[in-house]
């Protein structure tokens, strides 16, 4: 099962579950719930873990034995798809029910299976240092929810600009955590939570644009 293969993986290349989750941006919890077969990551981050751990999607899915009979494919799961252009945008911005994406930068290529479903985004400033840097493209799937733990791009405020933060549920309230520990958390509760936009996911980070 894919539990038991991202173990046996996971200890091939002789990480632990901690040095995963800071990878991937999860927590410790999250990896040790699919070690465990109580959770299973989504596509993206299946992808992503078999970067991290040397293999492929298909040997960690259990679709191919061995990295030798899988298929060649790119640096991510995404690859087995077309490249498609992806528009790039500097700014996400709530308003009028809806959110709006500024500042054209032109488009960017992303192997994904449902472009229309994606847009870049050129992070700003250096609160998710060190991992994202200012200026860094993120690959962002539109989406208005996210699982506790997840990267997201989200508006806070009737006209807020978008930020690019983890995303925690904590009790009834949610934490935006920067992975810069010069800036400090945000927490929104009760009535705040209803100016609190969710852009999308981000799968994919790229060094700077």
């Amino acid at each position: 099962m894919f539990a038991d293969r991202l173990k046996e993986a996971r200890k091939a290349k002789k990480y632990s579950q901690a040095e995963i989750s800071r990878m991937l941006g999860v927590t410790q919890q999250a990896v040790g719930k699919w070690e465990t077969g109580r959770s299973t990551p989504d596509p993206q981050t299946v992808a992503r873990l078999a970067e991290i751990l040397d293999t492929t999607a298909d040997v960690l899915l259990g679709l191919q034995k061995s990295p030798s009979e899988a298929p060649a494919v790119g640096r991510y799961a995404f690859s087995r798809y077309a490249e498609c252009l992806i528009p790039v945008v500097g700014t996400v911005r709530a308003g009028y029910g809806a959110l709006a994406f500024e500042e054209d930068y032109g488009k960017e290529y992303a192997s994904v299976k449902d472009p229309q479903n994606y847009f870049y985004l050129v992070v700003k400033g250096d609160s998710m240092e060190p991992r994202i840097s200012d200026g860094d493209l993120a690959l962002v799937h539109r989406q208005n929810t996210l699982d506790n733990g997840d990267l997201g791009v989200l508006v806070y405020g009737a006209d807020g600009e978008g930020t690019l933060k983890k995303y925690i549920q904590r009790g009834n309230s949610v934490v935006l955590h920067p992975f810069n520990p010069a800036y400090e958390e945000l927490v929104i509760k009760g009535e705040e939570l209803d100016h609190l936009y969710i852009a999308g996911k981000v799968v994919e980070t790229k060094a700077k644009w």
